[in-house]
């Protein structure tokens, strides 16, 4: 992919996997905060989650939306409750440890399985 702004740092991991923990509104906001805790990076806003209603989507879809605003950008999380699937986007304007954020996912969602991630 073409760096279109060479002069503008950006850091952008893609991390997914099939979880075998709970899940609920409740443990995803924990992970998003935790998370970006455990990556150094500063949340000032409490995180965004949505779980449409029955009804709105196909079933095979259902599960959250969610989102934390970090002070350096963002942490996205998508999360399919049938299939036990997620799908989490780190994006920020501060270098942070992708070890790291690799390591915390797989232990904070009990990931025993492949997990695969991309930096873009």
């Amino acid at each position: 992919m073409k760096n279109l702004a060479p002069n503008i740092f950006r850091q952008r991991l893609l991390i997914e996997g099939f979880y075998t923990t709970d899940m609920s509104e409740a443990i995803l906001e924990k992970y998003l905060l935790n998370v970006a805790a455990h990556l150094d990076l500063r949340t000032y806003g409490k995180p965004i989650i949505f779980s449409p209603a029955s009804g709105m989507g196909r079933d095979e879809n259902a599960g959250y939306d969610a989102f934390v605003p970090l002070i350096d950008s963002g942490i996205s999380a998508y999360v399919w409750s049938n299939a036990q699937f997620f799908s989490i986007v780190i994006y920020t304007c501060k270098g942070f440890d992708e070890k790291a954020a690799i390591e915390f996912t797989r232990e904070y969602f009990a990931v025993s399985g492949e997990m695969v991630s991309v930096s873009f």
